[in-house]
């Protein structure tokens, strides 16, 4: 009796010995786990070396492979460089622009882990001008009054310093020109800026030279808060007439407060000759002013010395016609 309880004890424990030995053994069957992520050290340019650091691990990896990733300029979009399976790697030309990662793996008895490294720095073209890798932006609200700041964008090539140059540019993004005196990050819209839209001309520098790269441009300015436009019918105002050659190049700006496209009636007229009228129409409506530029060739009769005078109407969908706006000139022969 004292023998088989003396068995049965010895039995159980034996079996929990066992158990417990089963249980050691199975948590310590796992594979790698990251606590501390890889790293790269080196300089993110071409022909520098970059190397992987593997981080630090539990559960004991017995080794490491390395794969090295391009990514886009903002650090996303990964994928594997081909062939790149080294610790280390060589920088090339196909890296400006991108930034780099490395994805290490762990490895041991029991299974495979990956973990990634943080990103390099956008790879640099060494000994060369700034490269623009992300344009430059405006922010701030597109009104007369209010001030409107230009954001560098993302370079190559460490710029040591950045110029600014605003420009008006028409309603419907083209013919833009500069500001005088418009150098500054930040540009406080006024009156003259009305029906524009504008843009700013970013222009960095380093010690290998420079190079200027263009914002979007903004909204077409809106009148002051305190100034709306309200009008029966159209307002025309003729800003600029330029002559090249025999062609006429009119700039103008619109206001109306329908915010639908115009039609716009130029005519041309000279002393003792018949006149003649043409029509365009705005591709982009005044919001609630825009300012246009449109080109023709005048008829020969006008063309040579003498009078020439040019009007421009601005009339709407409604049929309200604006009042006439003329430019007068007394041509050489």
């Amino acid at each position: 009796m004292r023998t088989a309880r003396f068995r049965h004890r010895f039995m159980a424990a034996v079996t929990v010995a066992v158990a417990a030995l089963v249980w050691a053994a199975t948590a310590l069957a796992a594979a790698p786990v990251n606590t501390s992520p890889p790293t790269i050290t080196g300089t993110a340019a071409v022909g520098e070396t970059l190397t992987a650091q593997n981080g630090t691990w539990d559960n004991s990896p017995t080794s490491f492979e390395s794969r090295w990733l391009r990514c886009n300029s903002a650090g996303d979009s990964c994928v594997g460089v081909p062939g790149a399976t080294d610790k280390t790697y060589k920088v090339v030309g196909a890296d400006v622009g991108h930034r780099l990662r490395v994805r290490v793996t762990a490895i041991n008895v029991d299974g495979t882990t990956n973990a990634r490294s943080a990103s390099t720095a956008v790879v640099q073209q060494p000994n060369a001008a700034p490269k623009s890798t992300e344009r430059p932006t405006i922010s701030g609200t597109a009104r007369v009054g209010q001030t409107v700041t230009a954001t560098n964008g993302s370079w190559s090539g460490n710029p040591t310093s950045f110029g600014y140059q605003w420009q008006r540019c028409d309603a419907d993004g083209s013919n833009c020109g500069d500001i005088t005196g418009a150098n500054g990050r930040t540009y406080t819209l006024r009156t003259a800026d009305l029906g524009f839209r504008l843009r700013v001309q970013l222009t960095a520098r380093n010690d290998k030279g420079s190079t200027t790269a263009s914002s979007g441009v903004t909204l077409i300015i809106a009148p002051a808060a305190s100034a709306p436009v309200v009008n029966q019918r159209p307002l025309l105002r003729i800003m600029s007439v330029k002559f090249l050659g025999a062609r006429v190049y009119a700039r103008f700006r619109v206001c109306d407060d329908s915010r639908k496209n115009l039609s716009i009636i130029q005519t041309d007229s000279r002393p003792g000759v018949l006149s003649y009228t043409r029509r365009f129409s705005t591709l982009v409506p005044p919001r609630p002013c825009g300012v246009y530029t449109r080109s023709w060739l005048p008829a020969p009769r006008f063309r040579g010395g003498g009078r020439y005078t040019i009007t421009l109407r601005a009339r709407d969908k409604s049929g309200l016609t604006s009042a006439p706006a003329r430019r007068t000139f007394v041509l050489s022969v």
